[in-house]
């Protein structure tokens, strides 16, 4: 299950990782990027090849799965290309990035086998000549012919005023900001993924690991 998260930088997108455990979840980070906090991951990689990434994801058993940031995926396409790019191959370099970001989306819906393994894909954001703010992309193909955000149930925006950093679960109309209805109890919520995790599961029946475990110590196996 893909969800969106996406902010500007320095909103707190891998800060909101902190409250994971170390062998908790499995992380992909694009950039190779230190984390803004001292805990580190057992479970790390780096990669911006999007069946790299299918196939990491779908070879650990981690139930969480992190991309960060994915918006780096469109930028490496077009700074690899764009100089001997000219006339209709430029053409051609944006339809590979919005195949490439569509793909990677459509991918995580269709091809991870485990259905309760939620992918996390996180964006860094842009505000269009309208007001409106979504997720930053580069050409106006992809954002012409896919809407990354139409694709997902669930598309949480990152936040941050006067040094607190949060969570907006609800749209306030200016940006696309999603979820499901009573599936958070307030339009703002904690910096904190983990707490976002543990939420959706709920929300759709999926245990983690420690209920499970307790289920089988109430049933005596």
């Amino acid at each position: 299950m893909p969800v969106l998260i996406y902010g500007k930088s320095g909103s707190g997108k891998s800060r909101s990782l902190k409250f994971f455990d170390e062998n908790e979840i499995v992380l992909l980070n694009t950039e190779k990027k230190e984390l803004p906090f001292k805990k580190r991951f057992k479970k790390t990689g780096s990669s911006d090849d999007i069946e790299k990434i299918i196939v990491t994801i779908n070879r650990n058993p981690e139930k969480v799965c992190v991309i960060d940031d994915a918006g780096y995926i469109m930028t490496h396409i077009f700074m690899e290309n764009h100089r001997n790019k000219k006339g209709n191959a430029s053409f051609e370099m944006y339809d590979d990035i919005a195949d490439a970001m569509y793909g990677l989306i459509k991918k995580v819906k269709t091809e991870v086998k485990d259905p309760e393994k939620i992918v996390y894909i996180m964006f860094h954001e842009d505000t269009n000549d309208f007001g409106t703010t979504r997720i930053r992309t580069i050409g106006k193909q992809l954002d012409r012919k896919v809407c990354l955000e139409g694709m997902v149930t669930i598309c949480i925006r990152c936040m941050s005023e006067n040094g607190n950093h949060f969570f907006r679960t609800v749209t306030d109309g200016s940006d696309i900001t999603k979820t499901p209805e009573d599936m958070f109890d307030s339009p703002e919520i904690e910096n904190n993924l983990k707490l976002v995790d543990d939420t959706i599961r709920e929300f759709y029946g999926w245990k983690n690991k420690e209920d499970k475990k307790n289920d089988k110590e109430t049933a005596g196996v």
